[in-house]
């Protein structure tokens, strides 16, 4: 579902940052039984919390020699990295993983290395004081940050002093939409807590999720007779004086990068390979697999590499099968959470 992937503009000057949220296993084995927790038991469960910056938000996020997100680790405990730049796209990848409340405080700090940035790495001048986080919820998630009739968004918002606007469609290439968090440092550590807290209450619904990648999509290459990849320019064009060719021009492909929870490939896969041997088969696309995670995320980067239509078929059927997949385990949970409670209810009745 196609979606400009802002939906919403900030106002002149906001720091903006886009992040993206999983839940990274195993959970404290409360999380999977009680929806209501200590503020001690969320702090024990470990979160991912992805950003997605600009690439003059990353140079002052990691600072001069890496010193600022280095101070940002030894401050509060968190893994924090920013992703290598890619040729022509703007966007970079910024991870942060912790405890809630390190989670919390790191983006705090984030948010105050931008409100106090010069203004003239910016194109435009700050709104003084305050921060803009984009963050990406899996759609599935949305409705337990959002609350009933928007109770509990609204609630977050008065509570801690910020501004929240979720978005209504999934960004492009993803099952994420936006929940955009506008306030003070303090403010924004709140909101940020509040979130977190809310995403695990609901972190069965998680799996499966795909994230949003920005600059993905981007790269075309041509097919040549042995399978070997190349770029747009053919090498029969390259060898033609005038730049053409006799033989009919090859269809152009471009390659996409879609990440997969780890948890989640064998369900795409199949016993032998055979889901996705008939996904390949169907959307006429080829997708490779890498045989484990790429970072600290736990995910898997799929490449895949086709027609347009080919690519917009295979994401189609492997996001069918994710959410069949996902369905399956929280059906298999619903079951086992009742198995345990008719002990517990027979119990009862012989005791009365």
């Amino acid at each position: 579902m196609a979606l400009s992937p802002f939906p919403s503009s900030p106002a002149v000057g906001q720091r903006t940052l886009r992040t993206t949220s999983s839940i990274a296993p195993p959970l404290p084995s409360a999380v999977s039984t009680d929806p209501d927790f200590t503020a001690d038991q969320y702090q024990q469960v470990q979160l991912t919390l992805r950003a997605v910056v600009s690439s003059k938000e990353a140079g002052v996020i990691i600072g001069k020699a890496g010193r600022t997100v280095a101070s940002l680790r030894d401050a509060t405990g968190v893994k924090a990295g920013v992703s290598k730049p890619i040729p022509g796209v703007h966007d970079r990848i910024l991870t942060v993983s912790g405890h809630i409340n390190a989670i919390a405080e790191a983006y705090a700090m984030i948010a105050d290395f931008l409100i106090n940035a010069s203004p003239s790495d910016y194109s435009s001048l700050s709104t003084p004081g305050t921060a803009t986080i984009r963050l990406l919820i899996s759609h599935n998630q949305m409705g337990t940050i959002i609350g009933r009739q928007g109770a509990k968004i609204k609630s977050i918002q008065e509570s801690c002093k910020v501004r929240m606007t979720a978005s209504k469609e999934m960004l492009d290439q993803s099952t994420e939409r936006v929940v955009e968090v506008q306030g003070a440092t303090d403010g924004m550590r709140a909101a940020i807590w509040e979130i977190a807290k809310c995403l695990v209450d609901d972190w069965q619904h998680a799996a499966g999720t795909v994230f949003y990648q920005p600059g993905t999509r981007s790269s075309k290459v041509s097919s040549s007779a042995n399978g070997a990849t190349a770029s747009s320019s053919s090498a029969a064009n390259r060898n033609s004086p005038n730049g053409s060719s006799d033989a009919e021009e090859e269809p152009e492909l471009e390659t996409q990068n879609i990440s997969i929870p780890d948890s989640m490939v064998g369900c795409l896969i199949g016993r032998g390979g055979s889901k996705i041997q008939t996904i390949r088969r169907l959307s006429n696309a080829r997708i490779s697999i890498p045989r484990h995670p790429q970072d600290d995320s736990g995910n898997r980067v799929f490449s895949i590499v086709g027609t347009g239509s080919a690519i917009d078929k295979a994401i189609y059927l492997l996001y069918e099968q994710l959410e069949i997949e996902r369905l399956r385990r929280q059906e298999e949970q619903q079951q086992q959470q009742s198995a345990q409670q008719q002990p517990q209810q027979a119990e009862t009745t012989d005791s009365s």
